[in-house]
C-alpha cells in the first residue's frame, strides 16, 4: 500500500474521522447504531478500504422547505466516516498548494 492509503486506512485516522462525523449527531439513531460496536465497525471499514472492497451505501433523499424548497441527499453515517477519513488525509496536502488569498471552505479562513 502507498503511504497515503496506509494513512487513510489507519486506525487512528478512522477513529478521528468517526469523532468528526459524530459531532452534532450523537443523539441520532444512525450514529448511535454505528457507535454500538464501534471497534468492530471501524475494523471492518479499515479492512474494506485497504482491500478495495468498500462500497458506499444508498443515500436518503428528503425535501426541506426553509428558506425555500430543496431536495437533500444524505449519505449513510458509515460513509460520513469515510468522507472525514479521506479529508483528514487530502486536506493538508491540498492546503499546501493553495494561495494565501484563497478562503472558500478552508479551516481558519472565512468571508470576513
Amino acid at each position: 500500500m502507498s503511504d497515503a492509503l496506509d494513512e487513510f486506512c489507519s486506525w487512528e485516522n478512522l477513529l478521528q474521522a468517526h469523532r468528526k462525523a459524530a459531532r452534532g449527531k450523537r443523539g441520532r439513531a444512525a450514529a448511535a447504531h454505528f457507535e454500538f460496536d464501534l471497534a468492530d465497525r471501524l475494523l471492518a471499514l479499515k479492512r474494506e478500504l485497504a482491500t478495495g472492497q468498500y462500497r458506499p451505501g444508498d443515500y436518503v433523499h428528503f425535501v426541506i422547505h426553509e428558506p425555500k424548497r430543496r431536495k437533500i441527499s444524505a449519505a449513510p453515517f458509515r460513509d460520513l466516516v469515510v468522507h472525514h477519513a479521506l479529508c483528514n488525509v487530502i486536506e493538508p496536502r491540498f492546503e499546501r498548494l493553495f494561495i494565501p488569498d484563497s478562503y472558500a471552505n478552508r479551516t481558519g479562513k472565512g468571508t470576513h
